[in-house]
Parts: C-alpha cells; structure tokens; sequence
C-alpha cells in the first residue's frame, strides 16, 4: 500500500516524498482513511509506530478543504482562532507534532501552527492566538490559562486530538481536557492516542467521542520489539554500574545514545560527569528553562550532541532515527515507561540496542517490567567487566490473565505520579505545561 491510494492530496504526497516516506506503516493505512471519512478515532499503537502523522496529515486535508472554500477566509482583525486543536502532555511532544505538521504542511499555502505550552512567555504566544491559525497545539494548563483570560477562541475548531492522552491523565489534566472539551463544537471530529483505553482513559474516551468510534489498536505493550535488541546488564555496585556505561558509551556503533536516568540531580550529574570526559553531551529534565531544553534538542538533531542524558518526562516525544542506542542507566517508576524509552531507538523501521543496567536492589522492578512486557530481558555481559555474582533469578514472564494490561496501578503506582523527579524520591507540584 502507498500513500497515494490513501486519499491525501498532492501537496501532501510531495511533502511525503521530500521527507522520504513512500509507503504508510499499518497504522497510517487504517486511521488515515478513517480519519478521512470523518470518524472519531482511538489509536492505541506502540511508540515508533508513525502515529503521529496517522492524524497530523488528515489535519492537514482539513486545512486544504478549508483553503477551497472563499467563505473561510478571515476578515481583517477577525481572530477566528484554530481549526484544528492538539492537546499533548509535555512541551517535547508539542514541538514533535508542530514538527510533524510543518514538514508535511510545507506545501499548505499560508499554514499557521502554533503552539501553547508552559515556560515560554505569554506575549508571543497571546500575539499567535490573535493571528489567522490553522493548528494550534497546545498542553493542557497553559490552554486553560489562555481560556480563562478570553484569548483562546475555540469556537471554529473542527478536529480535537488527543495525543499520549493516558500520559495527560497520569499528570492530572483530567479535567483541564473535559473544561478544555466542553469550549469545542458538539460537532466535532474527535481523535485520541493512548497507550490503553483501559480504566478512567477509557471512559474519557465515551464522555468525548461519537457511538460509533473507530478502534484501532497496533502491537501494544507487550509487543516484541523485533527491530530493537534488548539487554540486561547485572553490576555488582555503582562504580561497576558507571563502568559499564563508560565501555557501552565508547562503543564505535553508538551513533547517538539516550541515557534515562531517575531524577533531575542525577542527570545534571551524570551529564557533567560524562562531558569531563569528552564526550558531546547535555542533560534534558523538566527542571530546565524552556528555551534552553529546545536548545538541546536541536543540538540532538544537528548531531552537535551524541549523547542525552534524560528523564522520562523530559524525554517524552523525542523522535530523533539517528539514535541507535538506550540505556537505562536509572530505572524508570513504572513499567510501562520502560516500553516508552527503549521506543526512543529502533525508530522509523531502522535497527536499536536498549540496554538496562541493574543492581540487585532493582530486582523487584526488573520483574514488573518483564511482567508488563510479558517478555523476559536477555542477560548480557561485558567483556573484562562480568559480575562477580550471578545474576538474580527472575520469575518466568507470562500474559496477565484476562488480557487486561498490568504495571498501571499496582505495578505502576497509579495514576496523578509525575515521573521528572527532582532528586532522591522527591516529587515536584503539578506543572502547568
């Protein structure tokens, strides 16, 4: 199947074909035609998986209709305000889709995105709310900001996406969504992305969308990864731990390399630590001012930088195909977060290494993440560097009955838990972002 058998018009196939996409993942092939018949939309597909573009591009048919019509065009000094709205839990994530959108858009004559998220200043973005917007996308406390002080116009918006909405439910902007929902059209076309529609994501989804919603669902979380070759690594102590990732770091077939830690202390230290040994490193966590983690991101994808040391919540959104390996140097606080860091590598059909560096106090975490997966992590070792202990045992993983995901909740520490920790078990107040 290819893109052109989708439906898309030509300015979009050409934008296509620029960026080197000829043919739509499985993803792309279901939701794009759907989309384009005007369907609300429930996507559950694992990360790397193209959707993304599965709704940007049927955005981007709306606003190639609406160019058609003489009828749309704004009179001057009418602030009209989006016609196509996305709501996504971090900054990161919002400039991936605003990415997404001008690449594919590029042949759009006049195409406005915009996007409203916390840590940037207020006048610039007040000042594109007041312009002609085709795509706003935005986080979900800063929207409300913007509502509550009359500057946000929603009233002409005619797609709602919700992208990694079980992400903005773990952060709390439940109810920011349904106010944010509630200034829309009732005739709406409504599209959300999440990891599982499962529990209260679930019945978000029945409050904001038509009776007869598409349900597309791709390779979950127990998926296997082909493309991405995992490992875990045992150390007897730190000192072995940090010697592991400086022989994993020096490894000629890292191209450029993520790094997750736990807390915001620890990536400031680790990245410190590793650029006094020469290597092209930054630290990127949510303690960061705004412009200065949009900084380090363009250093990732001019390749300035070989090495990001990140957070979970810092990291999420990151879609950079020249990142060939993931180590989780630190592991994450939930299962299902493990799935969304290795998805950082093996990204676009190319081949990744994951590879987990673990203590025997990480034993209990191990176990989750195996179990979430039901897939159990290879052993490996390093040459000169092998354990002195063996390595623990770790139970068999198997399907959780009743084919409900697991790691959410009991393994996962439920729902409300913000990952980007500011250091050794603190948490920080909700972010409005």
């Amino acid at each position: 199947m290819s893109f052109e058998s989708l439906g898309l018009d030509e300015a979009l196939l050409s934008a296509l074909r620029t960026a080197g996409y000829e043919n739509p993942t499985e993803v792309q092939a279901r939701a794009i035609p759907a989309a384009l018949e005007g369907r609300d939309l429930r996507v559950c597909s694992s990360t790397g998986s193209g959707k993304t573009a599965s709704f940007v591009l049927p955005a981007l048919m709306r606003v190639l209709e609406a160019r058609k019509d003489p009828a749309n065009k704004p009179k001057r000094g009418e602030v009209k305000g989006p016609r196509i709205l996305v709501l996504v839990p971090t900054r990161e994530l919002s400039m991936q889709v605003a990415k997404a959108a001008s690449d594919y858009g590029r042949n759009v004559p006049w195409l406005t995105v915009t996007s409203v998220v916390g840590g940037v200043p207020y006048p610039a973005q007040l000042k594109a709310l007041r312009s002609p917007l085709d795509i706003l996308i935005a986080t979900p406390g800063r929207l409300i900001d913007h509502i509550q002080s009359g500057k946000a116009v929603l009233d002409n918006v005619e797609m709602l996406v919700l992208d990694e909405a079980d992400r903005m439910l773990d952060m709390g902007f439940i109810e920011d969504i349904e106010h944010i929902a509630e200034q829309l059209p009732a005739k709406r076309q409504t599209l959300m992305a999440s990891a599982t529609f499962d529990g209260e994501v679930g019945r978000l989804a029945q409050r904001l969308q038509k009776d007869d919603v598409e349900r597309i669902e791709i390779a979950g979380h127990t998926a296997k990864h082909e493309n991405i070759t995992q490992q875990l690594m045992w150390a007897d102590s730190l000192d072995h731990k940090k010697a592991l990732l400086d022989s994993l770091l020096t490894d000629r077939h890292v191209d450029q390399a993520v790094v997750f830690t736990s807390t915001q202390v620890d990536a400031d230290f680790l990245a410190d630590r590793l650029a006094d040994m020469g290597h092209r490193v930054a630290a990127l966590h949510g303690g960061m001012p705004q412009g200065r983690r949009n900084r380090v991101l363009q250093g990732l994808r001019s390749r300035q930088l070989r090495i990001l040391v990140a957070t979970d919540v810092a990291a999420r959104g990151i879609d950079v195909p020249t990142i060939t390996h993931v180590i989780n140097y630190g592991l994450p606080l939930k299962a299902e977060d493990y799935v969304h860091r290795i998805g950082r590598t093996g990204r676009a059909g190319r081949e990744g290494r994951a590879v987990t560096l673990a203590e025997r106090r990480d034993v209990p975490m191990i176990r989750r993440i195996q179990h979430y997966t039901t897939q159990p992590i290879p052993v490996a070792t390093v040459e000169g560097l092998e354990p002195s202990k063996p390595a623990p045992e770790i139970f068999n993983p198997r399907p959780p009955r009743g084919g409900a995901p697991r790691g959410r909740g009991g393994f996962g520490g439920g729902f409300g838990g913000q990952q980007d920790r500011q250091g050794y078990g603190a948490r920080p107040p909700r972010d409005r972002r």
